[in-house]
């Protein structure tokens, strides 16, 4: 009689030749209840000894790659059943390991930041962020922790969104008035958002730097470029799961990426120099104030500012605003779409919504952001929206700076940590896994 195996591979030896079958037995017992915490002593196997049963096995050289199919992030959650909230197993040559328990994920994510701070960054992802240059995808030291004081003190500040708030209204109510003139007729709600957001978030950007025909055609460009640039991330590259053949760039995305971030690059410059130019007429003009102030205006502040404690270089100022422009747009645009096809499919929570917008705001009257506090409902029903379907089930991959314990299991220095976001967040709370639309009160 067989019994299954306790690690990666052929298993663990349970004892010498000497040792009778019997021994054999009760050796490999009593390792699999110390791992699994029926003697009460903490579980400190290697991540190669996650389980006492059967790992995810795949196939030799692949691993696992070939059963993961479409939706990764249910064949997780489908995998976590059968495992437990904590599994490992191999995509290529890449050791990855996979979180799906709030508890786990808040270990990693608020109690060890630290050594978790580092994102497993992808080809297609460091050739845009300008070679990991940002915020996302750099690594955890000094500059990273600097360049996350920026954005957040400064860019993100309430005195810098205050200042932006007229070009982010003034998106709004177009995308309204559009939205008004078009009563009768279908609308690609994916399409408007997506439009309304790029368009609000390039009047952030540079508002004030890039106006007019010229402003309409790159944010038309933009759009179109931007949608590349998300399927290319989300695509799936073999020199990322065999790095040794990364050289070869075998599916192109690399080649591609690269052909975006220089498109990208010259419109950068473009606007820096326009906005150079701008200041430098400013200060000929006896101090003229503009009315609005965009974020290109606050990082080039930043950048012409003496010491490294709080200036940027170049390269990192154009990452950032590719951080915004990719991080701010795709997935809220998804997340409204989203949100609005759960409201059309449960009418009775569209009618609590619509409701509730009446006694805040009113028939006659716009939403504002200062609305936003008050509609408790509305905010309920977008986090619910998130809860069963988040944009990135799995988060940017972690990636542990040094061997550390999570759960009570030791995962090792460099493995690729997946954090199940989304439907994973229900197990605490309902004990099972919810997959359909929650209303208040159900």
């Amino acid at each position: 009689m067989q019994f299954p195996a306790c690690g990666y591979g052929g298993g663990m030896m349970l004892a010498t030749r000497k040792v009778d079958s019997m021994v054999q037995f009760l050796l490999f017992r009593s390792r699999c209840l110390r791992s699994s915490g029926h003697f009460g002593q903490p579980r400190s196997l290697e991540i190669y000894r996650l389980h006492c049963h059967q790992v995810p096995r795949g196939l030799p050289i692949v691993g696992y790659l070939p059963f993961l199919g479409s939706d990764i992030h249910r064949t997780f959650t489908h995998l976590a059943g059968v495992y437990g909230p904590i599994y490992k197993l191999w995509l290529g040559s890449k050791l990855c390991v996979v979180l799906n328990s709030p508890s786990l994920v808040r270990e990693v994510v608020r109690d060890q930041d630290t050594t978790f701070a580092d994102r497993d960054s992808l080809i297609a992802s460091l050739t845009i962020s300008y070679g990991g240059n940002d915020i996302a995808f750099s690594s955890y030291g000094p500059e990273w922790r600097k360049l996350r004081k920026i954005f957040v003190r400064e860019m993100l500040s309430n005195a810098s969104l205050d200042a932006c708030y007229a070009l982010r209204r003034e998106e709004v109510k177009k995308t309204i008035r559009d939205v008004y003139d078009k009563i009768g007729t279908p609308v690609k709600i994916g399409e408007l958002t997506l439009l309304t957001v790029i368009n609000a978030v390039m009047s952030m950007v540079w508002g004030g730097t890039v106006q007019g025909e010229k402003g309409s055609d790159i944010g038309a460009k933009f759009r179109e470029v931007l949608s590349e640039i998300m399927v290319l991330l989300a695509k799936p590259n073999v020199s990322d799961f065999f790095p040794r053949i990364a050289r070869f760039d075998v599916e192109g995305i690399e080649k591609r990426m690269k052909n975006h971030l220089h498109w990208c690059d010259r419109i950068f410059n473009s606007a820096i120099d326009q906005r150079r130019n701008m200041d430098g007429a400013i200060e000929e003009g006896a101090g003229k104030n503009e009315e609005r102030k965009d974020f290109l205006q606050y990082l080039l502040e930043l950048k012409e500012r003496e010491g490294a404690a709080t200036s940027i270089t170049l390269t990192q100022l154009k990452a950032l605003l590719m951080d915004i422009v990719i991080g701010g747009t795709d997935t809220t645009a998804t997340m409204v779409e989203w949100a609005m096809a759960e409201l059309m499919m449960n009418p009775e929570v569209m009618k609590n919504v619509n409701e509730e917008l009446n006694e805040v705001v009113g028939l006659n009257n716009t939403v504002e952001e200062f609305h936003l506090p008050k509609l408790r409902y509305l905010d309920a029903v977008v986090k619910e929206a998130l809860r069963l379907h988040p944009a990135i089930p799995l988060l940017v991959p972690r990636r542990p700076s040094q061997t550390c314990n999570v759960g009570g299991y030791t995962v090792p220095k460099g493995a690729k940590i997946f954090l199940m976001f989304g439907l994973s967040r229900g197990i605490l709370s309902f004990g099972t896994i919810p997959q359909n639309f929650r209303q208040r009160g159900s």
